[in-house]
């Protein structure tokens, strides 16, 4: 037998096969979208997700990994039709065709999707979307109304958070159908009838929340009705939308005044923390206190200024008295020089005048002559005989008659 020395082909293990019929795979499709029903689910411990999908004619395996399905809300089940976004690829390990899932959701989701981005785009060209049209929340909340299921996980967390925030705040829960087809008309009238309610003085409302829990986008879709986006802009109340978990967005969300990631996050937004509160009183009673004090202190320095400026009234009285007692004496000492100028003057005075007075005279042996009349007779011309006359002596006087005149 002849061998032939031409070199042979290259020899490929099943490994080398494998990883480039994974490589030619996976280079070759993009991310694509595929649905079927669900087949031979499997979660085994690690996390991981592992099932097939199928429809009438055929199936393929499938992987999706923890880190991927920690985002799905419901965990598929044997039988569930559904939407899948994946890459195409290989198990090496067991040479299988599969396909790797990077997204998942209910079949139908798509065009669900769809309508959504439609009416977000309408309502977001007629300006529903824009800040400026949105109201501010009010800065503290009396009264609340909740526009909710009664009986939903949503109620119960908001009235929870409020109870421990602010139990002060009065609750209204307007009870809605939040999921299913009556659910939009029931939420929207309930919107319309708070807002009546606050026109016709009924209940004064300062606020709305409106919302549920998490949920498929199936579950969430009222919350994407064009009917609730129209109430919710119409509303005079302001509104906050608080719908599902913080990863779900409905056109509620984009509508409403202020979306809120979760109810309870809601129910935060709208309450003030009355340990904050407590906090913000003491600070304000510490400063009240310290600002009390620095105005004792400082009254109590003006008041010991004031006090040392101020003389007790007896000091006063026996001030002026002393100073009375000292005027007095400066008076009667004035009196007493005057009176003492006065006498030596007047008996200057009277010795001028004793030197000057006829009676002066009379003592030295003249007489004063008066006729009837009692005027002094100077000239012996005026008088006849027969006048009487009179004359003072220095003792004594003398009545004579004129004999003769000379």
């Amino acid at each position: 037998m002849h061998i032939s020395q031409t070199n042979p082909p290259p020899t490929l293990s099943v490994s080398q096969l494998n990883r480039q019929a994974r490589t030619l795979l996976e280079s070759h499709f993009d991310f694509v979208w595929v649905e079927g029903e669900v087949s031979n689910f499997a979660a085994p411990s690690s996390g991981h997700w592992y099932f097939s999908l199928k429809d009438g004619g055929a199936q393929v395996r499938c992987a999706m990994f923890r880190n991927r399905n920690q985002r799905v809300k419901v965990t598929p089940k044997n039988g569930d039709a559904i939407r899948l976004r994946c890459r195409v690829s290989l198990y090496e390990g067991r040479g299988e065709f599969q396909l790797i899932v990077e997204h998942m959701e209910a079949a139908g989701a798509g065009a669900l999707q769809a309508a959504f981005e439609a009416l977000k785009a309408r309502l977001a060209s007629e300006g529903l979307f824009d800040a400026a049209r949105k109201q501010a929340l009010p800065e503290s909340i009396s009264r609340l109304g909740v526009i909710t299921s009664p009986t939903g996980a949503a109620v119960h967390d908001i009235l929870t958070i409020l109870k421990r925030r602010c139990p002060a705040i009065e609750v209204y829960i307007i009870p809605v159908t939040v999921q299913g087809e009556q659910a939009a008309p029931e939420i929207s009238s309930a919107i319309e009838r708070a807002n009546r309610w606050q026109n016709e003085g009924k209940i004064s409302l300062d606020a709305l929340i409106v919302g549920r829990g998490g949920g498929s986008l199936e579950d969430l879709w009222a919350f994407n009705e064009e009917l609730v986006a129209r109430a919710i802009a119409a509303s005079e109340l302001p509104i906050v939308s608080a719908v599902g978990h913080e990863i779900d967005f409905t056109i509620a969300d984009m509508v409403a005044d202020q979306r809120a990631a979760t109810p309870s996050a809601a129910a935060e937004m709208l309450s003030p923390d009355q340990r904050e509160w407590q906090d913000q009183l003491k600070a304000m009673e510490q400063k009240l206190q310290s600002l009390i004090q620095r105005k004792l202190a400082d009254a109590a320095r003006e008041l010991e200024h004031l006090r040392r400026r101020l003389r007790h009234p007896g000091h006063q009285l026996r001030e002026q008295s002393q100073r009375l007692d000292d005027l007095e004496q400066r008076l009667q000492g004035a009196m007493q020089r005057k009176l003492q100028t006065a006498g030596t003057r007047l008996a200057h005075l009277a010795q001028m005048l004793d030197s000057l007075s006829p009676l002066s005279t009379l003592q030295r042996g003249y007489a004063i002559v008066t006729d009837s009349n009692g005027s002094v007779v100077t000239d012996a011309s005026v008088m006849s005989p027969g006048d009487k006359v009179e004359a003072r002596l220095a003792k004594g006087r003398l009545l004579l008659t004129v004999d003769e005149s000379e």
